[in-house]
């Protein structure tokens, strides 16, 4: 990596001779202005005021506006003999623990990388105290015509330096907290909770740029000529909050239902299903001076009362229905049967009286004929 700045660390009376290496870099996608009407480029020229003619880089020198427009030269030359102790040096000032250091001072990040064999020894030993320690080292540095303040931490095996904002640089966030008075309950600090433990911790390493991708993929397509426009998918963030716990609820379950835990999808579609009915709690109206029944009516107890009794007197005329065609058959069947057991009896009773009649007239003939006498 090219370095951008070369000096020295001073630590004490131990000078470290280091170089100054850029610890990030931007891969954002940049555009150029075009006319639109026939896609010719757009450009800056820098032109001299007084004689009109473009300037090329290497004439183009720095120089302070004073309040009345006169303009004082200022050179490189000029800066470098600034009696500072940081023209060419980070000087170290003190050690902190790292928590005392407010982000919002985080500015550009740097590799601090040994200059020289010679630099190997005391950066090392710099490394390790800082290490050992468990602190940051704040130090003071002149980098591109200021003196800016810097942290310096260790980061795998090597010391690197953020540069820091001034604390006079750092607005006070005067008018950005909500005016209104909000109290948070506990049950959806809970919520809160659970969804934080839900969400849980992500693997730096494994975030992307999403847009940038999407930017690229689209260069490339409107470059073959077969680029056709996707409109976006999903809703648009924020909105007007109507349920915070509901949102919390359902944010739970989510997240639940992402990571592939139990319950959060039949959660979230039970959730879905739901969405459209209103529930409305019901208020206890027990309290001082005001009986309470042991248990509360439902809705329509009358009409379900009503219902019930004349199922009732439906069921009771059924059955009674019922009795009276069994008893009618029974009455039929005893009537047959004694009717047939009469008809029998008579049957019988008939029989009798012609065999005793039969039985009477041949006793009656035998005892008209004479008996004839015998003989001698």
């Amino acid at each position: 990596m090219r370095s951008i700045w070369n000096g020295a660390i001073s630590f004490g009376l131990v000078s470290i001779p280091i170089k100054l290496v850029n610890a990030t870099e931007s891969h954002s996608i940049s555009f150029r202005q075009i006319h639109l009407a026939d896609g010719g480029r757009i450009r800056y020229r820098k032109v001299c005021e007084l004689d009109g003619e473009e300037v090329p880089g290497a004439e183009i020198g720095k120089g302070y506006e004073e309040a009345d427009g006169s303009v004082i030269p200022i050179t490189d030359e000029d800066l470098a003999q600034l009696p500072l102790a940081t023209a060419k040096t980070i000087e170290i000032m003190s050690f902190v623990p790292a928590e005392e250091i407010d982000p919002l001072q985080m500015d550009a990040a740097y590799y601090l990388a040994a200059n020289g064999a010679t630099a190997a020894k005391p950066y090392t030993l710099l490394r390790e105290a800082l290490k050992r320690s468990r602190k940051v080292a704040i130090a003071k540095y002149a980098l591109r015509g200021r003196e800016r303040l810097g942290m310096l931490r260790v980061v795998d095996d090597v010391i690197a330096m953020h540069g820091l904002l001034w604390p006079d640089e750092i607005r006070a966030p005067e008018g950005v907290a909500p005016d209104a008075e909000v109290t948070v309950r506990d049950a959806e600090l809970d919520l809160a909770d659970a969804l934080m433990a839900t969400l849980g911790e992500v693997e730096m390493a494994s975030l992307h740029d999403d847009y940038r991708d999407a930017v690229e993929a689209m260069i490339a397509a409107k470059a073959g000529g077969a680029f056709e426009p996707v409109e976006a998918s999903g809703e648009p963030a924020g909105g007007q909050v109507i349920d915070l716990m509901a949102a919390l609820e359902k944010s739970v379950q989510a997240a639940k239902a992402s990571r592939g835990e139990a319950g959060g999808a039949e959660e979230a579609g039970a959730e879905e299903a739901g969405a459209g009915a209103e529930v409305t709690p019901m208020r206890r109206r027990g309290g001082p001076g005001r009986k309470t029944s042991a248990a509360p009516k439902a809705v329509g107890g009358k009409k379900s009362t009503a219902a019930s009794a004349k199922k009732t007197a439906a069921a009771a005329k059924t059955t009674s229905k019922k009795k009276s065609t069994t008893a009618r058959s029974g009455t039929a069947t005893s009537g047959t049967t004694k009717s047939t057991t009469a008809k029998s009896t008579t049957a019988k009773s008939t029989s009798a009286a012609s065999a005793k009649k039969a039985g009477t007239a041949a006793g009656a003939k035998k005892a008209a004929t004479p008996r004839k006498r015998a003989s001698a």
